[in-house]
């Protein structure tokens, strides 16, 4: 494990706080994403292997590994993202949405597989835990502030840590995870979800089918492993895909809403609204003034 530390030098692409209270993050990114749990409890399922998650937990997930995170407390769930590249690469850095997955990103960069075999969660000593806060906080403010020195305070932030997950790993005993029951089952349908989310009349009859076991036993499964419908997960799909095309603004709402499921705008708005707490044009607002802010950037 020592080599690569002598050879990193991460690019930061993304640096994030999410709260929720059901499912959370994305099914497959290709970059490494570096996970702390600030606040709650939660599952993740990572290739069909569960952990359970607590205050003070750090997760770190390499390229391509699948993940499915959901909440099993009353709080809300606080996790501190951090998405990076553990080295710089001119053609990798110009890929901002994470969990785009196309011919492109999808190639394999052997050198960014490094810590695909390393354990995966170390508990961080309560003693480290506000040190960790103090940094992740400054990283977050550096990310959204336009200077000059971003990128090389950004890089030496995520070594720092990198560090504390190594320290983890070295002072921490390994937690077994659990074959998630199932998970075959499970794994075939998010991939049917995932290619088929476009289709307005996907429905838990078409995908039981398509898997091949009834609808009743596909919903006890979806239900009892992730505490979530299958409509539910359906929505979540849509949306985090609306999402990423709202982003790149390349597209009118009408047109995303049809391309991601709906028959017309106003079902669409409906869904956006209560899964992100905002219209589909405010979230376009943020996000344009975003795109704005990375223009006169480059």
């Amino acid at each position: 494990m020592n080599d690569w530390m002598e050879t990193v030098s991460p690019f930061v692409r993304v640096v994030k706080i999410i709260k929720s209270k059901s499912l959370a993050g994305e099914w497959i990114d290709f970059d490494h994403v570096f996970t702390y749990i600030e606040q709650g409890e939660a599952e993740f399922i990572l290739n069909g292997v569960k952990y359970t998650a607590k205050e003070g937990d750090i997760f770190l997930m390499p390229p391509f590994l699948s993940h499915i995170i959901r909440s099993t407390s009353d709080v809300p769930l606080i996790q501190y993202i951090v998405h990076f590249d553990l080295h710089y690469d001119e053609t990798r850095s110009r890929w901002k949405v994470t969990s785009l997955i196309n011919e492109e990103t999808e190639k394999i960069y052997e050198k960014e597989m490094t810590l695909s075999s390393v354990y995966p969660v170390v508990q961080l000593r309560t003693a480290d835990r506000i040190d960790l806060k103090k940094r992740f906080l400054l990283m977050q403010k550096v990310f959204l502030d336009d200077k000059p020195n971003r990128s090389l305070l950004l890089k030496a932030i995520c070594l720092e840590l990198l560090g504390f997950f190594i320290q983890g790993q070295m002072e921490s005993k390994n937690r077994e995870g659990t074959l998630t029951k199932g998970w075959g089952i499970i794994e075939k349908t998010i991939n049917y979800i995932q290619g088929n989310y476009s289709d307005p009349e996907l429905d838990n009859q078409t995908i039981s089918e398509h898997v091949g076991v009834s609808t009743s036993h596909l919903s006890f499964l979806f239900k009892e492993q992730l505490n979530i419908t299958i409509h539910k997960y359906v929505t979540y799909v849509r949306i985090e895909q609306a999402k990423l095309l709202i982003v790149k603004g390349e597209k009118t709402l009408t047109v995303i809403a049809n391309e991601v499921g709906y028959s017309s705008i106003h079902p669409f708005s409906r869904s956006f609204k209560a899964e992100t707490g905002l219209t589909p044009s405010q979230y376009y607002a943020v996000h344009s003034n975003i795109r704005k802010i990375d223009k006169e950037r480059d």
